[in-house]
């Protein structure tokens, strides 16, 4: 007996898909709006309008391994990554927060960020746990979409980032 070739898994040859090809700026903000919700509460909403990074900007991300594979990237300021943490945490937020639970709460949105960018992507695909620190480098600008949102006035990017090169030309 022969295996008759589907055509289903993708050959070396083929393109790899990108993510504007998967999925637009509205998907990823209607997912993190929903993210937040469940999250930081229903009085916090993203206003879906650009603001300034400041200089001391940290990242939250989780890697996604599929079909499409990279990162989902939240990015803000220090400042604003405490006040997350602390509308997070809610009442059980101690007077001072230590960099320790920053980087928990900062990375469990988004560890549920990613899972919902996870979920709308096609395929079977895996999450690993949430990083916090410098983002990882884009490797291929054409496989980002970003959208970049207010929360309580303050600056924050959500950025869905392929994690591998571009092919090489075909000739």
């Amino acid at each position: 007996m022969t295996a008759q070739d589907t055509g289903e898994r993708r050959r070396t040859s083929d393109a790899r898909p990108v993510i504007t090809d998967l999925m637009d700026e509205g998907t990823i903000l209607a997912v993190a709006e929903e993210a937040w919700v469940s999250l930081v509460g229903e009085e916090e909403v993203l206003v879906p309008l650009a603001g300034e990074l400041p200089a001391d900007v940290v990242s939250s991300w989780v890697d996604v391994v599929g079909p499409w594979t990279g990162s989902v990237v939240l990015t803000t300021g220090q400042a604003t990554a405490e006040a997350l943490s602390r509308a997070l945490l809610r009442e059980a937020a101690p007077e001072v927060l230590e960099p320790e639970d920053v980087e928990d709460a900062f990375g469990e949105i988004a560890n549920v960020v990613g899972g919902s960018v996870k979920a709308a992507l096609p395929g079977p695909s895996g999450l690993s746990l949430p990083q916090v620190g410098h983002a990882p480098l884009v490797r291929n600008p054409v496989d980002v979409c970003r959208v970049d949102v207010l929360w309580r006035g303050e600056p924050l990017t959500i950025s869905v980032q392929g994690a591998l090169p571009p092919l090489p030309a075909s000739h």
